[in-house]
């Protein structure tokens, strides 16, 4: 059974944040760990948003604002790929669900786009 992306998204924060508590504690992952975590749980937040915005356009603005988080994400993640010797699986799968959330955002921000035509 597919996920509805309200959960999905929800699902991504709190993979996330499981993630980011395996990481040593030191000023230079915490800075990385903590954007992390605030732009991925930006990404449900704002997804929830967009699902009761006023007009077609604050629905298609809400959902830029998933689509810069969502790729906010993946470049921190990418950042501990680079710079971490665990988690690297975990951190690989939590990428590809992010491109997978965000080919669904861009198409949806495109389908909104042209029904608004």
């Amino acid at each position: 059974m597919k996920k509805d992306l309200k959960d999905r998204t929800k699902n991504f924060a709190i993979d996330v944040w499981k993630l980011c508590s395996n990481f040593p504690k030191s000023r230079e992952f915490n800075a990385y760990v903590n954007q992390l975590i605030r732009c991925s749980s930006s990404v449900g937040a704002n997804y929830r948003a967009s699902q009761r915005a006023k007009s077609r356009a604050d629905f298609i603005n809400k959902l830029k604002i998933v689509e810069e988080e969502i790729d906010e994400s993946m470049y921190f993640l990418e950042l501990l790929a680079e710079v971490s010797e665990n988690q690297i699986a975990e951190i690989k799968s939590l990428h590809s669900e992010a491109s997978e959330i965000l080919a669904i955002i861009v198409s949806s921000i495109k389908t909104a786009r042209t029904n608004g035509k």
